[in-house]
């Protein structure tokens, strides 16, 4: 897919040191809080434009989408606001740490420059949430452009907008909705670690394999013939940054490997496949109505394997733990494949992602089980 100049900027130091799933991952961070608040926000927008008609969504709508192909990030606005006949874009930040000295807002976000000199951006509020006191403030980019100190900050190493802590904090108002929000939040976050902890298990086990690749030219040629060697290949491909030849052909191929019979361990690895191979190319019907297919199938499978104690089961040969990442690792790469079908290809046989991890039977739960059993 081609990249589109007008939305993306940061893209080489947004992915640079990091492989294309450890940029989703980080990015998703930011999704997860975004759809996590958005119908509080809109209460809040509401209560602040009593008697109007107000509707508050996503930039994008169903088509949002938390990562680009290749990396980046969008100029887009996180949410838009209509209220009557009014448009009103909304940027969202929050505050993980209590102890903030500063609290920072990028040039970019709050003016732009007009025949030399820098102007507030017209038409733009922000949302801002304190999650240590569960309070918030919303103000327009001209209110922080008119109020703040432009001054250097060292970790963004560029210029910002900033607000002293006790200047910002006397704007905070306290909401008590907000602790059970920031509370699926922090356990989302938490559950997407701990998913995301099975690259990195994968990438010692096959370690030996990455350091003995030689032929990288013999490796995209040839199709695996089993699942495990068919895994190894992607994974090894993924992290040499080469793609098979008839990538188009490899994704078909991958999707026989789903049955009635397919393990938890064998559906992570079945995904991590799709994911991989289906970013690389495009689509035709028929392949695309194949996917959509067994993407539903592998869902609904996973689900199958759900306990009443949270965790995940299919077989007995592997740990609960074990099984409970190898089923979030798999729901979490199909969410990202669904809402970039939906982004790229306009389907209509889809659901779009509302809630990031929304595909799990009580995320909450399996949260309360992982950090019993860690």
């Amino acid at each position: 897919m081609n990249l589109d100049g007008k939305t993306i900027y940061a893209q080489s130091s947004d992915i640079k040191s990091r492989t294309y799933l450890e940029y989703r991952k980080d990015m998703k961070k930011k999704a997860i809080a975004e759809l996590e608040i958005l119908e509080w926000l809109e209460d809040k927008v509401k209560e602040f434009y009593a008697h109007k008609s107000v509707k508050v969504y996503k930039s994008g709508g169903d088509k949002f989408l938390w990562f680009l192909r290749k990396g980046g990030v969008t100029r887009e606005p996180d949410y838009i606001a209509e209220v009557d006949d009014k448009k009103i874009e909304i940027e969202f930040q929050y505050a993980e740490k209590a102890d903030l000295k500063f609290y920072d807002f990028k040039v970019s976000k709050i003016s732009k420059s007009k025949k030399g000199k820098r102007e507030p951006i017209n038409n733009k509020s922000f949302i801002y949430i304190h999650k240590p006191s569960f309070s918030y403030a919303i103000f327009t980019a001209e209110w922080i452009f008119e109020h703040s100190q432009y001054g250097f900050v060292a970790a963004w190493r560029c210029y910002a907008y900033r607000f002293p802590k006790e200047n910002f904090e006397s704007l905070l108002k306290p909401d008590p909705g907000l602790k059970s929000i920031c509370q699926k939040i922090d356990a989302k976050n938490f559950i997407h670690n701990f998913q995301h902890q099975l690259i990195d298990l994968n990438k010692d086990k096959l370690s030996k394999l990455l350091q003995g690749v030689i032929d990288e030219d013999r490796i995209v040629k040839i199709m695996p013939k089993d699942l495990d060697s068919f895994f190894n290949v992607c994974f090894i491909l993924d992290n040499l940054n080469r793609i098979p030849q008839n990538t188009n052909l490899w994704l078909i191929y991958i999707l026989t490997y789903i049955n009635k019979d397919i393990l938890l361990v064998d559906i992570a690895k079945i995904v991590f496949c799709i994911d991989f191979l289906y970013s690389q190319i495009k689509l035709n019907t028929n392949e695309l109505t194949q996917l959509i297919s067994k993407i539903k199938e592998l869902l609904t499978k996973i689900k199958s394997f759900y306990q009443n104690d949270g965790s995940y089961k299919s077989s007995l040969k592997s740990s609960p733990l074990e099984e409970t990442r190898y089923a979030i690792f798999s729901i979490n790469l199909l969410e990202d494949v669904i809402q970039d079908i939906i982004y790229y290809y306009s389907v209509s046989g889809l659901q779009p992602i509302k809630k990031i991890y929304e595909n799990m039977n009580d995320f909450l739960l399996t949260y309360k089980l992982i950090r019993e059993v860690k």
